[in-house]
């Protein structure tokens, strides 16, 4: 069985269908939207490797023809190098405006396929496949698109909404255990940026749904797009709620970049950890329970993922060098940093003028031997 989220934007309204066979389905699936039977696919090689000739047969038994470019794969692919690669192999190809691309892939290859489509001819048409936890929960919907710079994470990007999302659960059999954790990441911060009751499921059954439950994933996927969806509907170029959708985002990006976009810290990884960083924060500042902290780190451990800055590997910059890489955040205004902070399980909002020197006894406390000279 299949489900639909819908996402009612007005002309650039977007479905996004969750379950099984989805790729294996793909040619009908994209086939009303397609002007000319070709179709231009963006990948990376690990998913190439596992996937391709399935989707490529999937366009096939709809009648499609498709030609594929295949990146690297890994973080440090959302790049201005293979942005222009990406944007030269199409405008090589001669691909036209009613025309479709497919990014198929996880969250790097959703974002930079997105962008690439994004300022193709001023606008071409994209199809999301998610083929990662994070993607399908996160990244493929909704719309942001960018890449990284030396400056920090996405600071480069536009938001171009998908005309289709497809994200097929039985992919994720294929993702090794730590890269569907680090999905998981993203799928629990759902839960503690606006469903208690989402959070309480995900206590009983993440076990289950890590361990491979098919309906358990297909539900978790489906809770958690509808919230994000729900947001998006709201505020679609975050001028208000969307910025919920950053909780544990700040901490996260100075991280990534702290770690240079490395495996030492994966954007999920780094996401679940800022979360609990988000709600120690909260809690110093007497806005959280103590005991809703606990919590937190308590699920997350018990799931086996990253909840302390002792969990990285490696050395750090110190707070006021962490502090430093959040100056460059998007959600940086007049200069000010803002946070996404909560008062509880489910209960986040966005904070302005956060003490600096409470930031940084947060990250102090976090584990001094990880720590180097900025």
């Amino acid at each position: 069985m299949i489900d639909t989220v819908h996402l009612p934007l007005g002309d650039r309204t977007c479905d996004v269908r969750i379950g099984p066979g989805l790729i294996r389905g793909i040619g009908a699936s994209i086939g009303p939207f397609l002007q000319r039977q070709k179709v231009w696919v963006i990948t990376d090689k690990t998913v190439a490797d596992l996937h391709l000739r399935e989707l490529t047969d999937g366009l096939a038994a709809g009648g499609l023809e498709a030609e594929s470019l295949i990146l690297p794969p890994g973080e440090a692919t959302k790049s201005w190098a293979h942005l222009i690669r990406a944007v030269e192999w199409l405008l090589a190809r001669k691909v036209e405006r009613r025309d479709v691309v497919i990014a198929f892939g996880g969250g790097v290859i959703g974002d930079l396929a997105g962008f690439a489509a994004a300022i193709l001819r001023r606008g071409v048409r994209c199809v999301q496949v998610p083929t990662s936890l994070l993607a399908q929960v996160d990244s493929s919907v909704g719309g942001k698109t960018g890449i990284n710079t030396e400056h920090g994470k996405n600071l480069v990007g536009v938001f171009h909404q998908p005309c289709l999302v497809l994200a097929d659960i039985d992919v994720l059999d294929t993702l090794t255990p730590r890269d569907f954790l680090a999905g998981y990441g993203e799928v629990v911060k759902y839960g503690l940026l606006g469903s208690a009751g989402f959070f309480a499921w995900l206590e009983q059954n993440g076990p289950a749904f890590a361990a491979g439950d098919t309906a358990l994933r297909q539900e978790a996927v489906c809770r958690a797009v509808r919230i994000k969806a729900d947001i998006v509907a709201r505020d679609e170029t975050e001028q208000g709620d969307r910025a919920l959708l950053n909780l544990g985002h700040t901490f996260c990006h100075a991280l990534e970049a702290a770690t240079g976009y490395s495996n030492r810290l994966l954007h999920g990884e780094g996401v679940a950890l800022g979360c609990a960083l988000a709600f120690e924060l909260s809690a110093r500042l007497g806005l959280c329970p103590q005991a809703e902290c606990v919590r937190v780190r308590a699920h997350l451990d018990r799931m086996r993922i990253k909840c302390k800055l002792s969990d990285i590997l490696g050395e750090l910059p110190d707070a006021d060098g962490l502090i430093a890489l959040m100056a460059q955040d998007k959600k940086v205004v007049d200069g000010k940093l803002r946070f996404i902070l909560t008062r509880g399980i489910g209960k986040a909002f966005v904070a302005a003028d956060v003490p600096p020197d409470t930031v940084r006894a947060v990250l102090t406390e976090g584990s001094a031997r990880h720590w180097r000279r900025s």
